[in-house]
């Protein structure tokens, strides 16, 4: 089992029982570029984080490179323009939501389908939007 807490609040408990079949599920402060929260270890390059903020600003700028992250690259695929960039790596991809103050990631592999992740990284967008994060 899979316990997010985000300043000290269990959010894991509002997320799909699929949670821990994610590979990744990361929080990152919008503002700077750290990881604050995450569920495993993982490695990011600065540039990657702020490609993907500068997507959310100007969406489809990250539709002809790709998207980037830990050195992995994502083919973009839907999502929803200053809300969701979803992208796509063999059988596995990525999902980020934006929040008011943060990032959230999610990245999956098989068993794991795209839906389910984007309904975890989705729903906890969400909820942290309602909590003002």
């Amino acid at each position: 089992m899979v316990y997010l807490y985000i300043q000290g609040v269990l959010v894991s408990s509002i997320l799909h029982p699929c949670v821990h079949m994610m590979t990744h599920l990361l929080f990152f402060p919008a503002l700077c570029s750290h990881v604050h929260v995450s569920c495993f270890l993982f490695q990011y390059k600065p540039e990657e984080i702020a490609a993907i903020m500068k997507d959310f600003d100007e969406p489809g700028t990250l539709a002809p490179t790709g998207l980037f992250l830990g050195g992995t690259k994502y083919m973009v695929i839907q999502g929803e323009p200053n809300v969701v960039i979803r992208g796509k790596k063999g059988t596995g991809g990525i999902t980020v939501k934006k929040t008011t103050l943060a990032l959230i990631i999610g990245i999956y592999d098989e068993p794991m389908t795209p839906g389910q992740c984007n309904m975890i990284v989705e729903r906890l967008g969400d909820y942290l939007i309602e909590q003002g994060f």
